[in-house]
């Protein structure tokens, strides 16, 4: 897959929880291709962790920004923040080290499903 083909399918959300706002995480930035690279360049700038989750990515970027994850979500975000209790700046957990190869696995398959298809 070409580098321009790779950077288009990426997607990025920001969430933020304030307990004291809103009964569950807001999404206060949402994007796909360049704009999900450059949610992920000022996440990793500003020192917030970043959780890779391609399905979940797709589902929340299908929701307005300014709102709030619906109840349907909270497992899968609860998840996320559990992960990153254990958070260490600069250290790959193993949850997303999983969840990485996981999505490189899958990648690797849909490339190979594509080329079979074109050829």
């Amino acid at each position: 897959m070409s580098e321009f083909k790779s950077t288009l399918n990426k997607k990025a959300v920001a969430l933020k929880y304030d307990e004291s706002k809103n009964t569950s995480p807001v999404i206060v930035a949402s994007g796909m291709g360049y704009t999900a690279e450059k949610i992920v360049e000022l996440a990793n700038e500003s020192g917030i962790p970043v959780y890779e989750d391609n399905s979940l990515a797709t589902i929340l970027t299908q929701l307005e920004l300014g709102s709030q994850i619906p109840e349907e979500l909270y497992q899968a975000i609860v998840d996320i923040y559990l992960y990153f209790l254990d958070y260490v700046p600069g250290k790959q957990n193993s949850i997303m080290k999983e969840s990485l190869e996981e999505t490189e696995t899958e990648t690797e398959e849909e490339e190979t499903i594509k080329e079979e298809t074109v050829e």
